[in-house]
């Protein structure tokens, strides 16, 4: 499509955003608090595997921790459409704040249980239901539809440069000081989110939704909605699969890691950290590259790579060969899901955008109690070597009929522009 050419200025220059106040404000403060948060990440199944030595009791507390994405996820969009964003996030942050301090003051304590990570997991992630989509839909309130999809590369790739720092630092740390202060870190960190709320003013895109409908009857609408416009569906689709068996990191990297290639916590932070910079990689890739939109060859190739890559990391106990393994998967994911939120967002009216970055966050994170189960039985009952591997083939093989399914309507498209009355006679 031909866009006009400040809108190409836009998609050209990936930190254009930034001239924006309010993305400004919110944006150092998610930099500072998403490094706290993939501590935590590293921090919290090092916790478990060390206390149960399960893998699948390892990848019970993922699946705990997004459970409540899976269940309410389209409850929390209908929400999150009806009242003003800025006020959930208070809320979502201060709440994720006191439950990560508790976590801390437990471990410190030398207190902490198996039962208690499960029990906090699954608060943190009753709050991340609400939280994850409405940080997603809040970004069109702070730079407007014209910079939106270089704000959502700009952030996907603070997300991801935070994926490099903090298993970096988690990985310090453990070794040094324990996973208590990691938690720690996290809880410090949600206060600077907190504190940029207070200076942002954002863009009244539209009125606050007050709808008369039953909950039931606008989250009808909203899976209408997607349902009835093909590049959305066809979105949601390919994410489904991909978020669900493609990025079992937490479950699969410690395992993999302490089984495989005889790495400690150290070694394990470093492994998360190859994914963070192919990840971040990839999100550079999407705001440089997308001078015409979100790229189809992107949504429809890029999942096969990614089922490839993970295969490949099965069969190598090389450290440095498994991280470029790991970075390439990462890369290759980020690059996806990213043109994926920027399909959806870009396709989307403003009054049902709540509800359609909560299908995503169902279909992204809320998946991921299933992919962990997954992962975790696959490395009890068949090695920590193959775990990868398991993720990759069922990645490949629930692609087929997607693939056989947009082949043949395809055709049938090319089948109905051939009528015969367009057909040159004789």
């Amino acid at each position: 499509m031909n866009l006009p050419s400040q809108e190409k200025r836009s998609l050209n220059n990936p930190f254009i955003p930034l001239k924006h106040s309010n993305f400004r404000y919110y944006w150092v403060g998610m930099c500072i608090s998403l490094i706290g948060t993939w501590m935590q990440n590293v921090a919290q199944p090092w916790l478990a595997y060390t206390l149960t030595k399960s893998a699948f009791l390892l990848g019970l507390v993922g699946a705990i921790q997004f459970m409540p994405v899976l269940l309410f996820s389209l409850f929390a969009g209908v929400l999150i459409d009806r009242f003003p964003k800025k006020k959930i996030l208070f809320f979502t942050q201060s709440a994720s704040l006191i439950i990560t301090l508790i976590l801390a003051i437990l471990d410190f304590s030398g207190h902490i249980q198996f039962w208690h990570i499960l029990v906090l997991a699954a608060a943190l992630g009753l709050v991340n239901t609400f939280d994850m989509p409405t940080r997603q839909s809040f970004v069109i309130q702070l730079v407007g539809k014209e910079d939106l999809m270089n704000a959502i590369a700009l952030n996907s790739a603070v997300f991801n440069m935070s994926r490099i720092v903090g298993p970096a630092i988690a990985g310090l740390v453990i070794g040094y000081y324990g996973v208590g202060m990691c938690f720690l870190a996290n809880s410090i960190s949600f206060a600077a989110v907190v504190i940029s709320l207070f200076f942002i003013h954002p863009l009244t895109i539209q009125a606050t939704v007050t709808s008369s409908k039953h909950i039931l009857a606008d989250i009808k609408d909203g899976l209408n909605y997607i349902y009835r416009r093909r590049i959305l569906f066809d979105a949601v689709l390919l994410l489904t699969i991909i978020g669900t068996f493609a990025m079992n990191n937490n479950v699969l990297i410690p395992v993999f890691s302490e089984v495989v290639l005889k790495q400690g916590s150290m070694g394990m932070g470093i492994l998360f950290s190859f994914s963070g910079i192919g990840a971040f990689i990839g999100a550079m890739l999407v705001a440089l590259t997308s001078k015409s939109g979100p790229s189809k060859l992107v949504i429809y190739v890029v999942p096969t790579i990614i089922g490839i890559f993970l295969i490949l990391n099965s069969f190598t106990d090389k450290f440095l060969l498994a991280g470029l393994y790991i970075a390439a998967t990462g890369l290759f994911f980020n690059l996806f899901s990213a043109t994926i939120n920027s399909t959806l967002q870009l396709n989307t009216g403003n009054e049902f955008r709540g509800r359609v970055m909560s299908v995503y966050t169902l279909v992204f994170s809320g998946s991921t109690p299933i992919g962990n189960l997954y992962a975790g039985l696959a490395d009890d009952y068949i090695g920590a070597r193959f775990g990868f591997a398991a993720c990759g083939v069922i990645v490949m093989i629930l692609l087929i009929p997607m693939y056989l399914y947009k082949l043949r309507s395809r055709n049938r498209a090319e089948a109905e522009d051939c009528t015969p009355e367009r057909l040159p006679s004789g």
